[in-house]
């Protein structure tokens, strides 16, 4: 089946104002509604909404971290959700960011690698209703169950931008989450985690006619995440490392002007899909053609009506 997906909660919208808006996405031909976890809302607390208030779409977490909640929390919340939604919620984990875990929730962001598989593996066997005592890698967990597990358990999907982490991906979870990549970068990402595992991708959409704005925004987001090094090292791998060599010195030297301007207009072309809704929806569609699962529009804020935004980059 043909997916697509829409980020919510929209950016500038109350949460409670969403309603009649994803009442309305599954007869738009939306077959998914995603939340992100940075310093907005939380994974979780948008879907349980969702789940009352359109209970044909899928639900997933795009993403939450690893390491910002304990491994029991992370597995009650994940299975209290499934509840509400049975057999229609994704978890998605992640290591996420320094940033995000060190200097905004006091954690040590060690080894992202093996905390992200040990993770994935105690959730496995929690949210199946296991009793789990295992010591991993990264964390130890004595006598946990779940006293309501989910029936079904909620798939898992895990964040990953490299080899190591997309084949991890493949091999353990039930699909791969990326973000930040062109639609003619799609390919490589598939060619690590093979054609029929789920590839879902946050693809930044900007419905605006006025190119030199959207170019604006989209080059303040693309300094405020490339510059963070697992994107640095996902877009070297990717082939634009000398493209965005001038914004790294630029930010490394403490000017982030600079830093934005040098940032090459075909590379924001890339990352940020802008132009008429029609246009952007068609854009959206080259990434399926190119091999993506899961699209999931981020709508970004360009004073016109999101909702209606939202209703013109439905598929067609």
């Amino acid at each position: 089946m043909s997916r697509w997906g829409l980020t919510i909660p929209l950016t500038g919208v109350p949460l409670t104002a969403h309603r009649e808006m994803v009442e309305q996405l599954p007869d738009l031909g939306y077959t998914d509604a995603w939340t992100a976890e940075t310093a907005g809302t939380d994974a979780f607390t948008p879907l349980v909404l969702a789940s009352q208030w359109a209970p044909q779409l899928r639900l997933g977490t795009a993403i939450v971290p690893v390491y910002t909640r304990g491994p029991g929390l992370l597995a009650m919340q994940a299975a209290t959700v499934a509840e509400l939604a049975p057999g229609r919620f994704v978890l998605g984990i992640g290591a996420s960011s320094p940033v995000i875990v060190s200097q905004w929730n006091a954690a040590a962001f060690d080894e992202p690698f093996a905390r992200s598989r040990d993770t994935l593996r105690f959730l496995r066997t929690a949210l199946a209703g296991e009793k789990v005592t295992e010591k991993y890698d990264t964390f130890a967990v004595s006598k946990f169950r779940l006293e309501r597990p989910a029936d079904p358990p909620p798939s898992i999907m895990l964040a990953a931008l490299r080899p190591g982490m997309l084949r991890l991906a493949a091999r353990e979870a039930d699909g791969a989450i990326t973000n930040w990549l062109a639609a003619s970068d799609v390919p490589r990402v598939r060619a690590e985690i093979g054609p029929d595992v789920e590839l879902a991708a946050r693809i930044f959409v900007c419905p605006t006619e006025d190119a030199e704005a959207a170019r604006g925004l989209g080059r303040m987001l693309i300094s405020s995440y490339l510059t963070v090094p697992v994107y640095a090292a996902f877009h070297e791998w990717l082939g634009r490392g000398e493209a965005l060599a001038p914004m790294h010195e630029a930010w490394a030297a403490g000017d982030r002007q600079k830093a934005n301007q040098v940032i090459p207009d075909s590379v924001v072309d890339e990352l940020v899909i802008h132009g008429s809704v029609e246009s952007c929806r068609e854009q959206v569609r080259s990434y399926v053609d190119n091999g993506l699962t899961t699209p999931i529009i981020a709508l970004l804020p360009t004073g016109g009506d999101p909702f209606e935004q939202v209703r013109g980059l439905a598929p067609r």
